[in-house]
This record gives C-alpha cells, sequence and structure tokens, in this order.
C-alpha cells in the first residue's frame, strides 16, 4: 500500500493555478466557470490529502454561498473521508468531486489535465 502525503512539486503550481482562478471567476460571479476549476483542482489534488481536503473545503463553501444544500450535504462526507482514501491511495482517479456524481466513481481525465500530470512527469 502506498502512502500519498503532499504533491509533487512539479503538480503544485497548476494546481494553484486553478485554485486561483477559482477566485477570479468567483468574485466576478462567473458561477460555472469558478466551479470548474475547483473540479480542475479536485482531479490534481485528489491523491493528496491536504490539497484534496482543501478542494473539498472549498466546494462546501461554495455549496454555503450558493445556497445549495445538496452540494453542502453532499461534500460534508467528501470532506470527512476524502483525505484519508488519500492517504491510502483509494481514490476514483478523474472524479471531479462535486455532488451531482458519485464519490467513488473513477472518470475519464480530459486531454488537458493530461497533459499536465504528463507536464509534471505523474500519471492521474
Amino acid at each position: 500500500m502506498k502512502f500519498n502525503t503532499s504533491m509533487p512539486e512539479g503538480l503544485k503550481p497548476y494546481y494553484h493555478t486553478e485554485l486561483q482562478r477559482y477566485h477570479e471567476e468567483y468574485s466576478q460571479r462567473n458561477l460555472k466557470a469558478a466551479w470548474n476549476h475547483l473540479e480542475r483542482a479536485h482531479i490534481m489534488g485528489q491523491k493528496y490529502p491536504y490539497t484534496h481536503s482543501l478542494v473539498h473545503w472549498k466546494m462546501l463553501q461554495f455549496g454555503f454561498r450558493i445556497k445549495s444544500s445538496r452540494e453542502v450535504l453532499g461534500q460534508i462526507p467528501r470532506l470527512i473521508f476524502g483525505g484519508v482514501k488519500s492517504f491510502v491511495g483509494k481514490i476514483p482517479v478523474g472524479n471531479p468531486g462535486g455532488s451531482n456524481v458519485p464519490p467513488l466513481k473513477p472518470f475519464p481525465v480530459d486531454e488537458e489535465l493530461q497533459s499536465i500530470f504528463a507536464k509534471a512527469r505523474l500519471t492521474p
């Protein structure tokens, strides 16, 4: 069993860019674009407990801000258990992390994100 602890340095700039773009889009009330950046950050960070949990925390906050009880209720268990699953290496690759998708279902990783993982010399 592989224990993941922190995000590799080569992936961090891309992850932080997604979070920055989330904040920019959210501040302009472009909610769909903002959410998309959170999903992308989730896919990048889901293997690593801290980054995975941080994205779920931001998704929970987003749910509160847009007054979505579905998102809030969906994010609570993801926030509690997501980091643990990351730590032990049991994540559904490509899962965007929102409450609109099953929490344990893997998804295909789009080409742009695959390219980012390749640049960071990682696999999704």
